[in-house]
């Protein structure tokens, strides 16, 4: 497959690009997963904004924030794969990239996310480590979890 990797700062993103993460965004955590929350909280200008496209189709799309921005360490958060493009590995080569970039970006702060509960094995099988038991947030399970290893 022909993808094209963007990784930008929010003032970098165009209208065009700021338009389709958060349709994306909204299409999978306030339609698909029928939960009615706020998806625009003030950490998105702050943020490190990484799009996977395909010609001018966004297929993937996380944010990565600083130590100290949402938790103690960077974290990773608003991972999604849009619904046509699933079992392509995308959301493994993303949250790969992720973790890249947050370790050479903040180098020895860990990441921090909190994962959809029902994710917990895939985010183990990344490398991430379940902290604490799970709990509910936007009326869905989560459960925070932790990396500490090394790119």
């Amino acid at each position: 497959m022909d993808y094209r990797w963007q990784t930008s700062e929010f003032t970098d993103l165009g209208t065009v690009q700021l338009y389709a993460l958060l349709r994306l965004r909204q299409q999978v955590f306030v339609v698909e997963q029928a939960c009615i929350y706020l998806d625009l909280d003030n950490l998105d200008q702050g943020a490190i904004h990484m799009l996977c496209w395909q010609g001018d189709h966004l297929l993937a799309y996380q944010r990565c924030l600083a130590p100290a921005v949402h938790f103690a360490e960077s974290a990773l958060g608003r991972i999604v794969v849009d619904p046509t493009a699933r079992g392509r590995q995308l959301g493994v080569d993303l949250v790969r990239r992720g973790i890249s970039y947050n370790l050479a970006r903040w180098p020895g702060q860990g990441i921090r996310i909190n994962a959809q509960a029902y994710l917990e094995t895939f985010y183990t099988g990344l490398g991430f480590v379940a902290e604490g038991d799970s709990f509910a947030e936007d009326g869905i399970a989560h459960i925070q979890m932790v990396y500490r290893g090394s790119a």
